[in-house]
């Protein structure tokens, strides 16, 4: 009875610390006064029957601090102040990049108005139109405000399929050139960054986009939502508006009968920023001569090398990381200073998360690493290197015949044997002409 009741406590305690969230639990929200908790209710809700643990604070409060002696107080940082001009000591751009650097998440929401965030964001290659142009679209036609707009939210493997389209109002934003940027949703067609009120910049916009200016701020090439990973991987997502996440906008229909995703859409961007989607990691490597199982120290040129990668993904519906085998592109590199080998590694069959390529060692000794650098946007980067030398063959493992020696081996006999018969032939001749001298003496 008591080991049924201490293997029932550890399987449960196993499930509980499975059922945890790669990168951590606790979630600091920072709510400026004039938003409601409760008008997120199904955001923050949602948040914590996934297993989060949420703590919040104003902008202006003390305690708890965002981070401590260097050291990050929260797994992930949640920042709904979009309007807030100014912050405790704690909250500032730098301890924000501090964050990033210690592998804390943040979820950052804008406005149309001035803020710490605005300066932030162009660190971040994010390009933020003028202060009080927000986002207006008269298309399609509704009964809502210019600057409430209907997006229909595209394919993407950050978002659940077929999500209906999405209630936003807030600021638009450029994208600069940046590849950890990772564009998530963007503004309409016929949308366009102008005064709220008489769409007094629109001639503007219009005029400008003809010399590549303000027209920047005009069409779908305007980001609403948009992520960025660093090399460390931690992950900061970029909203232009918090009513995104309101329950107003969840609720709210976008025709008679259809609800809009607003509710989805949120939660799969929580899920990603918080490294719940699209998370990778490397379990392992290996590296061994074929037909042998165990590693060495090192290699000689000219080998028959087998390189394994275990890769495992964070799967959120079951809270664990699982072997993972549906990478199609990655490679690796087998590296000194230069690559002289990138060769693909695919998945092996039937082993799941396990990837395997063999190839042969440059003909060339050095210091050379096993490299894999997988980045794409979205997914969790990967990087693993391996250092091992590459010698050349010792005095005794050197074949003991060429096969493309053989020209200069017959060379080398027949040049012998030759040698050998001219001097047999020269000293045979040279006796007998000795004796015909002896000969004609004695008959004299």
């Amino acid at each position: 009875m008591l080991r049924s009741l201490c293997l029932t406590l550890v399987l449960g305690l196993f499930a509980l610390a499975q059922a945890k969230p790669s990168t951590g639990d606790s979630v600091l929200v920072v709510l400026q006064p004039s938003l409601k908790k409760e008008d997120f209710s199904l955001f923050f809700g949602g948040l914590e029957k996934q297993g989060y643990d949420l703590t919040f604070r104003s902008p202006k409060d003390e305690s708890p601090r965002i981070i401590e002696d260097d050291i990050p107080s929260f797994s992930h940082v949640i920042l709904f102040a979009p309007d807030i001009k100014t912050f405790t000591q704690d909250i500032t751009p730098q301890s924000l990049i501090s964050l990033l650097s210690a592998n804390t998440n943040l979820l950052i929401t804008l406005s149309p108005k001035q803020s710490p965030f605005t300066s932030l964001a162009s660190e971040f290659s994010l390009i933020l139109p003028p202060p009080g142009t927000p986002l207006i679209s008269h298309f399609p036609e509704r009964n809502t405000n210019a600057t409430i707009i209907p997006i229909d939210v595209p394919s993407h493997p950050i978002l659940t399929p077929n999500t209906p389209p999405v209630w936003f109002s807030g600021v638009p934003h450029a994208l600069g050139n940046n590849p950890f940027l990772v564009p998530i949703l963007k503004a309409p067609a016929e949308s366009f960054a102008a005064d709220s009120t008489e769409d007094s910049a629109a001639d503007t916009l219009i005029e400008a986009s003809e010399r590549g200016g303000e027209g920047l701020w005009a069409g779908s090439s305007m980001g609403v939502v948009t992520g960025f990973q660093t090399r460390d991987g931690s992950r900061v997502t970029w909203v232009g508006g918090v009513e995104l996440f309101s329950d107003n906008f969840a609720k709210k229909e976008i025709s008679k009968g259809i609800k809009s995703g607003n509710e989805q859409f949120a939660k799969d961007v929580a899920a990603w920023t918080f490294q719940k989607k699209l998370a990778l990691r490397i379990d392992g490597t290996s590296h061994h001569l074929a037909n042998e199982t165990t590693p060495r120290e090192q290699y000689t040129i000219k080998d028959q090398i087998v390189y394994d990668a275990y890769i495992s993904h964070y799967n959120p519906a079951t809270s664990a990381w699982e072997p993972f085998s549906g990478l199609t592109d990655l490679q690796l590199e087998f590296t000194m200073l230069d690559p002289h080998i990138r060769t693909a590694l695919p998945p092996v069959p039937g082993e799941p998360g396990k990837y395997s390529v063999t190839f042969r060692a440059p003909d060339r000794h050095g210091v050379f690493k096993f490299v894999i650098d997988y980045k794409r946007r979205g997914w969790t980067y990967l990087h693993s290197s391996t250092i091992v030398p590459v010698v050349p063959p010792r005095h005794d493992g050197y074949p003991r015949f060429l096969s493309a020696a053989w020209p200069y081996y017959a060379g080398a006999i027949s040049t012998s044997i030759g040698f050998v018969l001219f001097s047999a032939l020269w000293l045979a001749g040279d006796e007998k002409g000795a004796k015909k001298v002896k000969d004609l003496a004695k008959t004299e």
